[in-house]
């Protein structure tokens, strides 16, 4: 039993003791990068980081929601154009969340959303059109339907749910003129995002 014990002390004796040596002969291997946080990359400007703590102020329950946080986060990635920080800022002006409803400024997030490509912002402001286009008393009616048919065909284009049925009851109502126009809007609209990207 002794034996047993001290030939087992040995060879782990041995052991450390190669590794030491293959240590000390070959160098240590190259320390391994410290992973930075979430938060650390948000505060020194990475978009999608700031993007990401916004989202989970937000969506976090209890008391680690926080709306004033997260629309801090959202607002610093919507400065540098990330399509989904604007929209989510304009869904929470629109919702009241952490501040009093403001369509206003809700509309001019989601419109930026939209401008920089977001699916969800585009078929959020065909809905806005569209409901714009069903005062058929209000001056614009046209307009609206053509801004609604633009919005909803290049969120279907991308293929987001429920904008190709939103697109066609749109069309329905349109004469076309309109089709043609809104056609028209979405190849300029297209065109330019080539061009951008």
């Amino acid at each position: 039993m002794q034996i047993k014990h001290c030939n087992r002390v040995k060879v782990r004796y041995a052991v450390s003791l190669y590794k030491s040596l293959l240590h000390r002969w070959f160098g240590s291997a190259a320390p391994t990068p410290v992973q930075e946080t979430t938060e650390s990359l948000a505060r020194r400007g990475d978009a999608e980081a700031q993007f990401n703590l916004g989202v989970k102020f937000a969506v976090s329950t209890g008391a680690a929601q926080d709306y004033a946080q997260a629309e801090f986060w959202y607002l610093k990635a919507a400065e540098q154009n990330h399509p989904m920080a604007n929209f989510n800022l304009g869904q929470m002006y629109a919702y009241g969340q952490g501040s009093p409803r403001d369509a206003a400024k809700s509309l001019v997030w989601i419109q930026k959303a939209a401008d920089l490509g977001d699916a969800g912002a585009q078929y959020s402001l065909g809905n806005t059109y569209h409901k714009a286009g069903l005062d058929r008393l209000s001056e614009g009616v046209s307009e609206s339907r053509i801004a609604a048919y633009k919005w909803f065909r290049l969120s279907a284009m991308q293929g987001y749910k429920g904008a190709d049925q939103a697109c066609e009851m749109v069309n329905i109502s349109m004469s076309r003129e309109d089709v043609e126009e809104g056609g028209r809007q979405i190849a300029a609209f297209s065109a330019t995002k080539t061009s951008t990207s």
